[in-house]
């Protein structure tokens, strides 16, 4: 079974990647929104060369097709995008896939697709973005994870503070957006999650491609 750095930064662009990657993540999803084609491979393949250079797994979201074509080997789908992408061909191309859920019915979508990991959101309330879903709660993450064979990730609201909490309810990894991109000293809340996540990276060994 995928084995996930228990660090799961996400980003919107490479600005953003080349001032993370040289803390020591290992771990990180390029989630990219409302750009051109043109743009939107330019940042996948720039991406993945930054990316190779700090051996570092990177994560396409949403852009499966792009992400194909510029050789990336995982991609992450929100529930409309996957509704809409070919898994077949997801699947030729050798690439793994997580899936993300907020509710016990795109969980079973989610589960038939065979991903390689599964988020679940939001665990906490969010500033990103106005959620249509309640906070999931520290019970669901166990819930889920009594639910599924492959890895946990767990998003939405979480702090160095509640990460704890988080991976002993079962997480397998926790990603992180707001507390990064709106902090004041991100690089340094970077090497702070890294400390936070340290015992976890110590029982997983960090991500492992199967």
């Amino acid at each position: 079974m995928l084995q996930l750095d228990p660090f799961y930064p996400i980003v919107p662009n490479t600005t953003w990647l080349a001032r993370l990657l040289p803390q020591g993540i290992k771990l990180v999803q390029l989630r990219i929104k409302d750009e051109p084609e043109a743009a939107i491979r330019t940042e996948i393949a720039k991406a993945l060369e930054l990316c190779a250079q700090a051996r570092c797994q990177l994560v396409v979201n949403d852009y499966w097709r792009e992400a194909i074509q510029e050789g990336a080997d995982f991609i992450h789908l929100g529930q409309e995008d996957l509704a809409d992408a070919d898994l077949a061909a997801i699947r030729a191309a050798r690439v793994k896939l997580g899936i993300s859920t907020h509710s016990d019915e795109e969980l079973g979508i989610a589960l038939a697709a065979e991903p390689d990991y599964v988020a679940l959101g939001p665990i906490y309330p969010t500033l990103l973005k106005k959620m249509p879903w309640a906070p999931q709660g520290l019970e669901r993450i166990a819930a889920w994870k009594s639910r599924i064979a492959c890895p946990l990730v767990a998003i939405g609201g979480i702090t160095p503070d509640r990460a704890p909490g988080v991976f002993q309810a079962g997480a397998d990894s926790v990603a992180v957006i707001t507390d990064i991109l709106t902090n004041e000293h991100p690089e340094q809340r970077t090497r702070t999650w890294m400390a936070v996540t340290g015992p976890q990276r110590g029982q997983t060994g960090g991500l492992v491609k199967r």
